[in-house]
């Protein structure tokens, strides 16, 4: 197996938007593919697709919620096919439908039990067996929104912005084990999450688009992955400017939430 080129990979959030465009772009013969999702349905009809691209494809209806039925399924998936490629991308998304809506408790752990603990307990199991064996690549997927907060949908960034500082954080203890982590920032990919975004989607890309270039970047060992370029580059620039004008510029492109839209 070349350095950079996995066949052994294990994708979460396969059944629908960008995790079911990586398990497309991943697809093909001698690659074996583990692939998890809450929806069986949908998760069997992207199997089948794989497999009709030549690929061996494991799946699980497993909800990444749940860290045991995580744990045992990437324990047997391992023991079976030793994982090279770890995509932790299951994720759910939370708006604030008008200026008097607020996420209360209940629904940001909702928000945070699968964006932040979920990845968590996807990563966890795996990385101590990668750490065994000195080798192997995890990806994470996060959001341009961890960079920068956005009013219409404070859960959904602090999640995202937790997932991403807790892979900066063991990046580099990984790496003393010969463990590879990057960290993916999608902007607007065109799929059931996004659509629920009320505000402006500049630079909209397919999911199909994110995926390949997901794989292409990854091959090249990058350890942050963030597209588009012009929309993260805006976003990367927003914290440097002062608070109240990055809220205003936010504010202009529809990101705070509105009473009436």
């Amino acid at each position: 197996m070349s350095d950079r080129r996995p066949r052994c990979i294990v994708i979460t959030g396969a059944s629908a938007g960008i995790g079911q465009a990586l398990a497309h772009a991943y697809a093909e013969p001698g690659v074996t593919l583990g692939l998890a999702a809450r929806d069986a349905v949908r998760l069997e009809a992207c199997a089948q697709q794989c497999r009709q691209a030549g690929a061996t494809v494991v799946t699980a209806q497993v909800d990444v919620r749940d860290a045991d039925a995580v744990a045992a399924w990437l324990t047997a998936f391992d023991d079976a096919h030793p994982i090279d490629l770890l995509i932790a991308n299951a994720g759910v998304a939370s708006t604030l439908s008008s200026s008097s809506d607020w996420e209360d408790l209940a629904r940001t752990r909702e928000v945070f039990d699968t964006n932040f603990y979920g990845a968590f307990h996807t990563l966890l199991p795996v990385l101590e067996r990668l750490r065994a064996r000195k080798c192997g690549h995890v990806a994470v997927v996060s959001s341009l929104a961890a960079i920068r907060g956005m009013a219409i949908s404070p859960a959904y960034c602090a999640s995202k912005s937790a997932i991403k500082a807790y892979g900066e954080s063991v990046r580099p203890l990984l790496a003393a084990d010969g463990v590879r982590l990057s960290l993916v920032f999608p902007g607007f990919v065109k799929t059931a999450m996004s659509d629920v975004f009320p505000g402006d989607k500049p630079f909209l890309w397919s999911a199909d688009k994110a995926a390949r270039y997901i794989r292409t970047k990854l091959e090249a060992g990058r350890a942050e992955i963030a597209f588009p370029a012009l929309l993260a580059l805006g976003m990367r620039l927003l914290p440097l400017l002062p608070p109240l004008l990055g809220d205003r510029i936010l504010d202009r492109l529809s990101y705070l939430p509105r009473a009436e839209r």
